[in-house]
């Protein structure tokens, strides 16, 4: 059953601020990709995970981003926050009437992974890295026929263009949830979004940075302990300028034409993030 919708106290938006396709053979993944943490073979050279964000919400807040996209067009504050922590879950809320400062669309999102008040997670080149976490979507948050993201990878700055999109997509009048290289439009996995509503899903997202053709993407849905998807693509580009940020959170256009738009949440939590340390690992 659903989680209960939590009390709203009115704090304000400023005062909260502080099956797959498309996969690959895993024997061609690099070690990093393929290997659950602390496996080595004679093939492959020792490396683990190390855990380098783990936030609570009930403590940290919205202090574990590096920032907060919560209606920054002022379109809603009687909406506000849209974004806030409810006990161990971080919650995402989207009202008909919230309008991002372009008005054809909608966001409340957060960006990167923030380690102190004044450091956060860098993603670099020749760098490997992992997110994980779980994932409630409501059957009132649904697939579009336009864009509908709800997890990004992009360089930071303002019109900079995605790396990576998770999205909730109507393919033939079914809906879906996908991960997608963006510019190439390249496809990595794809599964029917129905199984996933009103449930909890536990999402394993790991990416090789890399420019041109050396980068990697893996994408791991899991529910109950049933995988749903595990797709690989390799040889691609995951790099822009500067460094990568992961973002969460509802994006999402309003060209919609399946009427498919309405008030809606989604609940993120046991959110993680780690790097890939070829031989033994250090915890700075």
């Amino acid at each position: 059953m659903p989680p209960p919708h939590p009390h709203r106290t009115g704090t304000s938006r400023r005062g909260l601020l502080g099956a797959a396709v498309g996969g690959l053979a895993a024997t061609a993944l690099p070690a990093s990709l393929q290997l659950p943490s602390g496996t080595a073979t004679a093939a492959t050279p020792a490396g683990s995970w190390v855990l380098r964000w783990s936030p609570s919400p009930s403590s940290a807040g919205l202090g574990a981003f590096e920032t907060i996209e919560d209606d920054r067009a002022d379109s809603h504050t009687g909406g506000q926050p849209h974004i806030y922590p409810v006990g161990d879950t971080f919650r995402f809320n989207m009202h008909l009437a919230d309008r991002d400062t372009s008005t054809d669309r909608q966001r409340h999102e957060v960006t990167g992974m923030r380690t102190s008040g004044s450091s956060y997670l860098r993603w670099l080149p020749g760098e490997t890295w992992r997110t994980t976490y779980r994932m409630y979507i409501p059957s009132s948050l649904k697939a579009t026929t336009s864009f509908t993201h709800i997890m990004q990878t992009k360089q930071p700055g303002t019109g900079t263009s995605p790396i990576t999109v998770m999205s909730l997509r109507r393919v033939n009048g079914v809906q879906t949830i996908e991960l997608k290289l963006f510019e190439a439009d390249i496809l990595v996995g794809r599964t029917d979004l129905a199984p996933l509503h009103n449930a909890w899903v536990d999402v394993d997202f790991r990416m090789k940075i890399g420019d041109g053709a050396a980068g990697s993407v893996r994408w791991i849905l899991r529910k109950n302990g049933s995988t749903l998807v595990d797709a690989t693509r390799t040889g691609v580009d995951t790099f822009l300028l500067d460094r990568v940020r992961p973002k969460w959170g509802i994006y999402r256009s309003l060209s919609d034409t399946s009427g498919s738009l309405q008030d809606c949440y989604l609940l993120l939590r046991n959110m993680r993030g780690y790097q890939w340390v070829d031989g033994p690992a250090t915890v700075n």
